[in-house]
């Protein structure tokens, strides 16, 4: 029984209950029993340490050829089903460009329309040979409308060719770890040699969700659009956008080599997951793989902050440093401890026996960025425990009964009166 469902069971408790203790006139009685029911209400509401926890292990079953679940934040990954085959991504090829265009750092740069950016094939948001639009305005197209045209017209524009910038592109990939991906076009229209996995566009996807114009642009459901040519409005064809608590990006894609694919997200309470599926037969199929995967990891799975960026760890020789915040994604119910590898890694321990293991974090000597704070972490102190503002709901919860307690007190004795 969670917290919330208890109070409405505890609220019905009280109302027998003070029934039968109300003719009870004297202080200490009534003492006795709010202080009864606030340690039964607080058995309730204590994490309770089991003897022998096991990690949730049933996971979703999906029909998509390839996917995988990971926490937005950690990496970690949560499901996976042939995660490095490679295939065609269609569309969302074009979470890659749009990131790039951002990070160029030309957002409000006039881009000019090319006769090759207008010709271009499939989906496009209808551009005209010619046409001068800001950047941003472009990648909203690309991200919202899936614009093929878009992406030509981006390419062109920052690196003068589809070709120069395709190679932007997969040097970008190396970058966020994507070592299977390889980029031909900025849009995803299908070509042999156009290839990544499921396991690399969540890489992908996690670095570009960190940007919060890409955020602001993949979770715009509508967006009016003036043209040259036309005057309408961008619908983002991300489904999930409109049909998923807490969905918040990021793109779908298909073409007949690909079969549908979809990079998906949603955030709920601070735990945001990215889901990937590649090669679903039909649209409705990969949205309804996509809620699973989801489902499963916001049951299953929470994300907690385990070092602040700059924080010290102490390790058995030596004493390092976070050189970023870190986070792990570990089972709801389950506590955590930490410690520091032989190899310098940093280890999460869970109470049900999940170890996370995270390279490349630690550093020997304290590299802070301004404003970073530099706390020591002790490796003991870094079990999750009741917290603070858990307390302070279970006393708000406490005086509320106490006051409904009295309130239905002096409601009775009025009625004998």
């Amino acid at each position: 029984m969670d917290f919330y469902n208890f109070l409405h069971f505890s609220y019905f408790f009280l109302s027998i209950y003070t029934i039968f203790m109300e003719t009870m006139k004297r202080t200490y009685l009534y003492i006795a029993r709010n202080a009864f029911l606030f340690l039964f209400v607080l058995q309730f509401c204590l994490p309770i340490e089991q003897a022998e926890a096991t990690v949730e292990t049933e996971e979703p079953s999906v029909n998509s050829q390839s996917a995988i679940l990971i926490d937005s934040r950690s990496g970690d990954v949560l499901y996976e089903k042939n995660p490095d085959e490679e295939m065609a991504p269609a569309s969302i090829t074009k979470i890659a460009t749009g990131i790039i265009a951002l990070e160029a750092d030309r957002a409000g740069e006039q881009v000019i329309v090319s006769r090759n950016a207008r010709q271009t094939d499939g989906t496009r948001i209808f551009l005209a040979e010619g046409e001068q639009k800001p950047l941003e305005d472009l990648v909203y197209g690309l991200l919202m409308n899936s614009g093929n045209d878009a992406a030509v017209a981006i390419a062109e524009h920052i690196d003068g060719s589809v070709a120069e910038f395709s190679q932007r592109m997969n040097k970008f990939a190396a970058s966020v770890g994507a070592t299977h991906t390889h980029f031909t076009n900025p849009s995803g229209l299908y070509e042999k040699e156009h290839t990544t996995t499921a396991a690399d566009m969540a890489k992908i996807a996690a670095h570009a969700m960190k940007n919060e114009k890409f955020r602001e642009i993949v979770s715009t459901r509508m967006k009016t659009w003036e043209g040259k040519e036309w005057k309408s409005k961008l619908i983002n064809h991300n489904k999930m956008l409109v049909s998923y608590q807490g969905a918040n990006g990021i793109k779908n894609g298909f073409t007949q080599q690909s079969g549908f694919t979809l990079v998906t997200s949603a955030e709920r309470n601070g735990t945001e997951f990215i889901a990937v599926l590649l090669k679903a037969n039909s649209d409705k199929q990969i949205y309804k793989d996509a809620t699973k995967l989801l489902d499963y990891g916001f049951a299953h799975f929470k994300t907690v902050p385990v070092l602040k960026a700059g924080a010290k760890i102490s390790g058995e020789t030596s004493d390092y440093y976070a050189g970023e915040s870190v986070y792990a994604s570990i089972p709801k119910d389950d506590k955590f401890k930490v410690r520091v590898a032989p190899g310098d890694d940093l280890i999460v321990e869970t109470s049900s026996g999940l170890t996370r293991q995270y390279p490349s974090v630690l550093n020997k000597e304290q590299h802070v960025t301004a404003g970073a704070p530099n706390e020591r972490i002790a490796v003991s102190g870094m079990e999750h425990s009741y917290s603070l503002p858990e307390f302070f709901m279970l006393f708000f919860w406490w005086l509320m009964i106490s006051f409904m307690s009295w309130v239905m007190v002096l409601l009775l004795k009025k009625k004998r009166v």
